[in-house]
């Protein structure tokens, strides 16, 4: 399956949130080797932490690169690291137009879908940072 396949299945059918949903999809799809207990940390991201704030499923990004690069500490790596990040920032914002679950729910939520949109488009916006990490 591909990451988008992937994320279908676990917002859709195993009912995780936009946060989990990332983290599981990319474990699997990017074999990032991420035990289920682990996994379980990103289970309070979930609607901007509940409170509308940073969405999850941009949360979830950011944890999926973390794990992608980082050898050690990201203090380490912050030449190359923080460009990164803010390059996936980019191609969030130019997917869903903010980063602010509150804000991003007002066009992508679906009553009965939910929020599965923004994360199919918080994924594009992982695999295209991923993509262009190839350039970097």
């Amino acid at each position: 399956m591909n990451l988008q396949e992937w994320i279908d299945h676990f917002y859709l059918e195993e009912h995780y949130n936009c946060s989990e949903t990332i983290i599981r999809a990319a474990n699997q799809y990017y074999h990032l080797d991420i035990d289920e207990e682990s996994m379980k940390m990103l289970s309070g991201f979930g609607s901007g932490m509940y409170t509308g704030l940073t969405c999850g499923a941009l949360i979830g990004c950011t944890a999926v690169l973390s794990k992608l690069l980082i050898q050690a500490k990201a203090h380490d790596q912050l030449d190359t690291f923080r460009p990164i990040i803010q390059t996936c920032i980019h191609n969030f914002k130019e997917e869903l137009h903010d980063t602010e679950c509150r804000n991003i729910r007002k066009t992508w939520y679906d009553p009965t879908l939910h929020c599965v949109h923004t994360v199919q488009a918080a994924g594009k916006a992982l695999e295209k940072t991923i993509n262009e990490l190839h350039n970097i």
